[in-house]
């Protein structure tokens, strides 16, 4: 569903990964029971938020679930993953700001994404416009799970899920439902948005001329996306218009491993750390000759 990616994306590119928090030597019970009373507030208020203001407005029914893996050619569900991904990583941070163990880190820190996400598409399956997906439970679960295997295998994060959209002339043909401004278009015209695995490659090859911030990005996105399918394009006359799956290959940069000592500069390389630098990029369509951009974003 569109409305959990919306509230995840912002708290995503507000918070980031905040590695920059310096965790306690010991478990400070103050900070440890401030995380947890917080978040549960917060996530209690904002779902209840959620039902009034936006489920209310739809007919109530009895839990069910839809089948919507076919849907934007599977770019909402990497929308998922990356969404779980980071809460996962800001609820580990903030645990390990109060000085909790790597057992509470796991079990209170890293499951909040995947809990949070699992709340909504629960109220998701009690709509009777929306209805619950095994598809968005399963790329919640792969978010969580990219994050949660790296901290077991490295204890670290050598591989991070990112996000870039551009501006497309698709939602001109579609704006109610792919956006009328650009706020709207961010989160509605899956044609603009890309995902990305950005892969440390430092972290892989020790090789003293590879600088640590370097990395190699795998992208994937959707174009000629004007309705959810093929089928529902062809029905609203759009026939013309092919879907087509998009994949791309690019340099670009982990901001945390740039070597600072400045607290701003910390904040803001590990705020933006989820968004892929524009770089030169090598892109490959179905059907299409691969193409190049110098910068691409």
């Amino acid at each position: 569903m569109r409305l959990s990616f919306l509230a995840l994306l912002f708290t995503q590119l507000f918070f980031g990964q905040q590695s920059w928090l310096k965790p306690a030597d010991s478990l400070n019970q103050m900070r440890y029971k401030a995380i947890l009373v917080t978040e549960a507030a917060l996530a209690t208020s904002s779902l209840l938020a959620l039902q009034t203001v936006w489920y209310s407005d739809y007919e109530q029914a009895k839990f069910h679930f839809v089948d919507d893996n076919a849907h934007w050619l599977q770019v909402d569900k990497a929308g998922h993953a990356f969404s779980t991904y980071h809460l996962a990583a800001f609820g580990t941070d903030l645990v390990k700001w109060s000085g909790g163990s790597k057992r509470q880190q796991e079990r209170y820190g890293s499951t909040l994404g995947l809990a949070y996400l699992t709340a909504i598409e629960v109220m998701d399956g009690f709509s009777a416009e929306w209805g619950a997906s095994w598809g968005d439970v399963a790329a919640n679960t792969g978010g969580w799970a990219l994050f949660f295997v790296q901290e077991r295998l490295w204890k670290e994060q050598r591989i991070v899920p990112k996000f870039s959209w551009h501006r497309t002339n698709f939602a001109a043909q579609r704006p109610a439902a792919l956006g009328s401004s650009t706020s709207e278009q961010i989160l509605k015209d899956y044609n603009g948005q890309t995902y990305w695995l950005s892969v440390n490659l430092r972290s892989f090859i020790q090789v003293n001329h590879i600088p640590k911030w370097l990395n190699l990005a795998v992208g994937y996105g959707g174009t000629n996306m004007l309705a959810a399918t093929q089928s529902a394009q062809n029905d609203l006359g759009f026939g013309n218009l092919q879907q087509q799956r998009q994949f791309y290959l690019a340099l670009d940069v982990d901001l945390t491993k740039i070597p600072t000592k400045n607290l701003f500069l910390k904040t803001v390389f590990s705020v933006f750390n989820t968004l892929k630098i524009p770089a030169p990029t090598l892109r490959f369509s179905e059907g299409s000759r691969a193409k190049g951009y110098g910068f691409y974003f």
